[in-house]
């Protein structure tokens, strides 16, 4: 019988397990451990509202102690037992003794950390949590000279909100087009064209060879002059902690769950950014550091953690506010994959990626088409095959491109 259950990690993941748990009718002893000490709140508005100092928070409405849920913040894991079934902390316990959990079902949910350049200063930000967003916000005055290491998500948001702040912005990339890291630079190339319009210089194709005092040094022998410095190149997942525990990690260091959300060990699950799991959808191994991972991860875990045998598979999904535009991607693309145009991406109000593996889309990007984002999500998530050319029709509706 499951009477103690533990999730390691507040974060959105951690949160809504806790939550599916008490939905699936579980009423026995539930604590929610997170290293920081606030409670759970969302990520997404940190690099947008929260940055803007639109909002002053972005903490989730739970009733937790009506819920039962036991929370135990400003505690971080720092080991696993699983043949004890203990989770050590670095909270004082009996004696004072480090803090041990026990639990009958534990959920993995401690996220991700942001990666750090070799001799970054201590100065430098990182954005992940509301405090990082809190210290970034005070340093993006009118005026100020901004360089912001990495063209991905992040780093495109913090752009657009410091242009927006009167700042002055310079982008540093060291692949060849925005965005490298989630596609190809075909599909990145014309978002090139968002910073210069927003007034940022993006730079591309060079990389950070070192930093010094209120300057950045670039591997082109360029020297950026910087009153603030925001690194956004990646995160990897928090894991560490499990050294020694037996838990499987893959080859990215994330818990390498089934696709069941189980890890490796008897009663334990991972939901999030700290997990992978195989997806028959894609046959890979995926991990996916977005919100809606986040999202819907946890009531899979929760039911299994039950007793349930659900199988987690879902079409990833993800979205962007950049530059004035909304970014939304659905899917997960290959090299193999084929590549279609739905708009032209050089100009008009919108335009769509679409990647197709045989006749059956496997991935979309849009760009201010929502549109094309909804349909072409439930096309993926069905499999159903399209009609090329009128697959490659922006005034087609996708569903209206299906194989008759």
């Amino acid at each position: 019988m499951v009477r103690r259950i533990v999730v390691v990690g507040a974060g959105t993941a951690g949160m809504q397990t806790v939550l599916a748990l008490r939905e699936s009718g579980y009423r026995g002893e539930l604590r929610l451990v997170g290293a920081e000490p606030r409670e759970p709140y969302d990520r997404p508005p940190l690099s947008k509202a929260v940055l803007l100092g639109k909002a002053e928070h972005s903490r989730f409405d739970v009733d937790y102690a009506g819920l039962g849920v036991e929370l135990l913040l400003g505690r971080r894991a720092l080991a696993l037992d699983t043949a004890a079934r203990t989770v050590r902390t670095d909270a004082p316990g009996p004696a004072g003794r480090p803090e041990e959990l026990e639990y009958d079902r534990l959920v993995l949910a401690t996220g991700a950390h942001p990666v750090s350049l070799p001799g970054q200063p201590a100065t430098a930000h990182l954005l992940r949590t509301h405090e990082d967003a809190v210290a970034l916000r005070a340093a993006l005055r009118p005026g100020a000279r901004v360089v912001i290491v990495g063209a991905g998500w992040i780093g495109a948001e913090a752009a657009t909100v410091a242009r927006q702040l009167g700042c002055a912005v310079t982008v540093v990339e060291a692949a060849a087009a925005p965005l490298a890291g989630a596609l190809p630079a075909e599909v990145g190339e014309p978002m090139r064209a968002w910073y210069a319009a927003a007034g940022a210089e993006l730079r591309t194709g060079t990389g950070v060879s070192g930093f010094e005092a209120g300057s950045v040094l670039l591997d082109d022998g360029s020297v950026l002059t910087a009153d603030v410095v925001l690194v956004g190149v990646g995160a990897r997942p928090e894991t560490g902690w499990l050294a020694g525990s037996g838990i499987a990690l893959d080859d990215r260091g994330a818990v390498a769950a089934d696709d069941r959300l189980r890890a490796s060990a008897d009663g334990v699950f991972a939901v999030g950014d700290c997990a992978s799991f195989p997806s028959a959808r894609y046959r890979a191994r995926l991990t996916v550091h977005h919100w809606d991972n986040a999202m819907r991860g946890p009531a899979v875990a929760a039911a299994n953690a039950l007793g349930g045998d659900l199988a987690y598979d879902p079409v990833p999904y993800f979205w962007s506010e950049q530059f004035g535009r909304m970014v939304q991607y659905a899917g997960q693309h290959g090299p193999g994959d084929e590549l279609l145009w739905r708009g032209d991406p050089s100009g008009g109000p919108g335009w769509s990626a679409l990647w197709l593996r045989g006749d059956v889309p496997v991935a979309l990007m849009a760009v201010d088409r929502p549109r094309d984002l909804a349909q072409g999500r439930r096309l993926i998530e069905q499999g159903t095959g399209l009609d090329r050319a009128r697959a490659a029709d922006p005034a087609v509706p996708l569903k209206a491109a299906v194989l008759g």
